[in-house]
């Protein structure tokens, strides 16, 4: 069964741990300051201003950072400073278990999908969500949603900007993209997923997890097309899209072609459509979370409710309630 952090409460201590690219402490002015807003204490991680290279010190410095906010019974959840890339180098210096006697949140995404993981397979409960870099220049409703998932509380998410439904009502056209076609339908599973390209390079890893009959939730940044292509090909012939229960697509921001003169022919959103084949559970396309200013939080390994309708998709995960 998986283990859920307890809810935040004021006066709870939140650590801000950099487990990846470098940061100093003036880039994580607002997230810090939205933290001590909601009657957080904040506990800087010794590698807020540390620099080697392009990471946050060496993997064993910032394995060191993150497994002491781990052990420190006073924090009860790690707020990952930011992504880049990097998080895969700790994984092996880590000791997660600790989570299962003292279980606390971890929040991030993107380069955290790797600590998402890893988890899901220890099974514990974590939260795919903006981190405090540029946290600023995020919706209110994103940082709400954080606040809400972090504190136990209900969360709901409004339609963005990304889909724009056709005169059929259920065909969604996304931003530069081809018309797709959601799938209706209702399904129930645990809530898995993160960034594609982490996914893809944790496979045949100790840290790649097991979709089937899971809800899969993907999402992507600044790729190019045919590489996307070819990591959804190495999920379809794994059979992820055969097991799934429900899959949800998020933002897929930024997916370009190398030399647009001579493009690769499909959107993103139509990668992943005709990866499905076959399959018929209900699938939702453009939802509002990933590397978009709308990055609403998602709580990762906790059943989940997905109901994919002609006027959009509802997601509900252990009580609480994203809408799409």
């Amino acid at each position: 069964m998986t283990i859920t952090p307890p809810p935040l409460r004021p006066g709870d201590t939140i650590a801000i741990i950099p487990t990846a690219r470098a940061i100093s402490v003036e880039e994580l002015r607002d997230g810090i300051a939205l933290a001590e807003s909601w009657g957080l204490k904040v506990k800087l991680g010794a590698g807020i201003g540390r620099k080697h290279f392009q990471q946050a010190g060496t993997a064993e410095e910032r394995a060191t950072d993150l497994q002491a906010a781990l052990n420190d019974p006073d924090v009860r959840a790690i707020w990952c400073a930011r992504g880049g890339y990097g998080t895969v180098h700790l994984l092996d210096h880590l000791d997660l278990g600790v989570l299962r006697k003292d279980p606390k949140w971890i929040v991030g995404f993107s380069d955290i999908t790797v600590l998402h993981n890893a988890l899901h397979n220890l099974g514990v409960a974590s939260l795919h969500a903006q981190m405090p870099f540029n946290i600023g220049a995020k919706t209110e409703e994103s940082r709400e949603s954080l606040r809400r998932a972090m504190f136990g509380e209900e969360i709901r998410v409004a339609s963005d900007e990304l889909r724009v439904a056709s005169s059929a009502g259920h065909s969604l056209a996304t931003r530069n993209s081809p018309l797709v076609t959601q799938r209706e339908g209702t399904c129930v599973g645990e809530l898995v997923g993160g960034n594609l390209s982490l996914l893809y390079a944790l496979r045949g890893t100790p840290y790649d997890i097991d979709p089937k009959g899971k809800i899969l939730f993907i999402e992507d940044l600044d790729e190019l097309l045919y590489h996307m292509d070819r990591m959804v090909q190495n999920l379809r012939l794994a059979g992820w899209f055969k097991g799934l229960a429900g899959l949800i697509l998020g933002g897929m921001s930024d997916m370009r072609d190398k030399n647009p003169e001579d493009p690769f022919g499909k959107s993103a959103e139509r990668i992943i459509a005709d990866a499905l084949g076959d399959t018929t559970y209900p699938v939702c396309y453009g939802f509002p979370a990933g590397h978009i200013d709308d990055n609403h939080a998602l709580v990762l390994g906790t059943k989940a409710t997905l109901s994919v309708t002609a006027n959009g998709c509802t997601l509900s995960v252990d009580g609480t309630r994203a809408e799409a």
